[in-house]
Protein backbone atom coordinates (compact mmCIF):
# COMPACT_ATOMS: atom_id res chain seq x y z
CA UNK A 1 0.00 0.00 0.00
CA UNK A 2 2.70 2.20 0.47
CA UNK A 3 4.35 1.83 -2.71
CA UNK A 4 1.03 2.76 -4.24
CA UNK A 5 0.86 5.96 -2.64
CA UNK A 6 4.41 6.63 -3.05
CA UNK A 7 3.66 6.47 -7.10
CA UNK A 8 0.85 8.73 -6.81
CA UNK A 9 2.55 11.00 -4.84
CA UNK A 10 5.73 11.18 -7.11
CA UNK A 11 3.33 10.80 -10.30
CA UNK A 12 1.13 13.85 -9.14
CA UNK A 13 4.22 15.95 -8.27
CA UNK A 14 5.61 15.31 -11.39
CA UNK A 15 2.32 17.16 -13.04
CA UNK A 16 2.32 19.96 -10.87
CA UNK A 17 5.89 20.57 -11.12
CA UNK A 18 5.22 20.87 -14.99
CA UNK A 19 2.16 23.02 -14.28
CA UNK A 20 4.52 25.39 -11.66
CA UNK A 21 7.01 25.53 -14.58
CA UNK A 22 4.86 26.57 -17.39
CA UNK A 23 3.49 29.07 -15.32
CA UNK A 24 6.51 31.00 -15.25
CA UNK A 25 7.86 29.77 -18.34
CA UNK A 26 6.18 28.99 -21.51
CA UNK A 27 8.92 27.50 -23.39
CA UNK A 28 10.51 25.80 -20.33
CA UNK A 29 7.15 24.26 -19.35
CA UNK A 30 6.36 22.83 -23.18
CA UNK A 31 10.29 21.36 -23.25
CA UNK A 32 9.61 19.13 -19.66
CA UNK A 33 6.30 18.29 -20.80
CA UNK A 34 7.35 17.02 -23.81
CA UNK A 35 10.51 14.94 -22.43
CA UNK A 36 7.51 12.20 -22.23
CA UNK A 37 8.58 11.75 -18.23
CA UNK A 38 5.18 10.58 -17.54
CA UNK A 39 5.68 7.59 -20.40
CA UNK A 40 9.21 7.18 -18.38
CA UNK A 41 7.86 7.33 -15.21
CA UNK A 42 5.48 4.73 -16.50
CA UNK A 43 8.61 2.44 -17.61
CA UNK A 44 9.87 2.56 -14.09
CA UNK A 45 6.44 1.70 -12.13
CA UNK A 46 6.23 -1.52 -14.50
CA UNK A 47 10.07 -2.37 -14.15
CA UNK A 48 10.24 -1.79 -10.58
CA UNK A 49 6.55 -4.02 -10.24
CA UNK A 50 8.39 -7.02 -12.15
CA UNK A 51 6.68 -6.71 -15.32
CA UNK A 52 8.11 -8.76 -18.32
CA UNK A 53 10.30 -7.15 -20.54
CA UNK A 54 8.03 -7.97 -23.18
CA UNK A 55 5.81 -6.24 -21.66
CA UNK A 56 7.54 -3.12 -21.04
CA UNK A 57 8.96 -2.90 -24.29
CA UNK A 58 5.69 -2.85 -26.37
CA UNK A 59 4.33 0.06 -24.02
CA UNK A 60 7.02 1.86 -25.26
CA UNK A 61 6.46 0.85 -28.85
CA UNK A 62 3.18 1.51 -28.78
CA UNK A 63 3.76 4.75 -26.80
CA UNK A 64 5.36 5.83 -29.91
CA UNK A 65 2.22 5.10 -32.39
CA UNK A 66 -0.20 6.88 -30.33
CA UNK A 67 1.50 9.98 -29.78
CA UNK A 68 2.06 10.37 -33.55
CA UNK A 69 -1.89 11.28 -34.11
CA UNK A 70 -2.09 13.45 -31.53
CA UNK A 71 0.69 15.84 -32.49
CA UNK A 72 -2.06 18.05 -34.58
CA UNK A 73 -3.99 19.17 -31.50
CA UNK A 74 -1.06 21.09 -30.26
CA UNK A 75 -0.57 23.16 -33.34
CA UNK A 76 -4.99 23.06 -33.52
CA UNK A 77 -5.06 24.21 -29.99
CA UNK A 78 -3.22 27.36 -30.31
CA UNK A 79 -5.40 28.28 -33.38
CA UNK A 80 -8.82 27.13 -32.04
CA UNK A 81 -8.33 28.75 -28.29
CA UNK A 82 -7.67 32.17 -30.33
CA UNK A 83 -11.28 31.94 -31.80
CA UNK A 84 -13.23 29.67 -29.18
CA UNK A 85 -13.61 29.82 -25.47
CA UNK A 86 -11.12 27.28 -23.87
CA UNK A 87 -13.53 24.53 -23.33
CA UNK A 88 -14.57 24.67 -26.59
CA UNK A 89 -11.39 24.51 -27.72
CA UNK A 90 -9.99 21.48 -25.59
CA UNK A 91 -13.45 19.91 -26.82
CA UNK A 92 -12.70 20.39 -30.37
CA UNK A 93 -8.92 19.39 -29.84
CA UNK A 94 -9.81 16.27 -28.56
CA UNK A 95 -12.46 15.01 -31.04
CA UNK A 96 -9.78 15.97 -33.50
CA UNK A 97 -7.45 14.28 -32.00
CA UNK A 98 -9.69 10.96 -31.96
CA UNK A 99 -10.55 11.46 -35.73
CA UNK A 100 -6.51 12.23 -36.41
CA UNK A 101 -6.05 8.36 -34.31
CA UNK A 102 -8.67 6.74 -36.21
CA UNK A 103 -7.69 7.42 -39.39
CA UNK A 104 -3.99 7.19 -38.53
CA UNK A 105 -4.81 3.36 -37.07
CA UNK A 106 -6.55 2.54 -40.79
CA UNK A 107 -3.00 3.58 -42.09
CA UNK A 108 -0.92 1.97 -39.94
CA UNK A 109 -3.03 -1.47 -39.90
CA UNK A 110 -1.97 -2.02 -43.87
CA UNK A 111 2.19 -2.05 -43.06
CA UNK A 112 1.13 -4.82 -39.92
CA UNK A 113 0.27 -2.12 -37.04
CA UNK A 114 -2.36 -2.62 -35.23
CA UNK A 115 -3.24 0.12 -33.15
CA UNK A 116 -7.38 -0.75 -32.17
Amino acid sequence: MRFIILKYLITASLVVLISEIAKRSDKLGALVASLHLVTLLTLFWLYIEGASKSSIANHAYYTFWYVVPTLPMFLAFPYLLSRFNFWLAILISVLLTVVCFIVFALIVRRFGIHLL
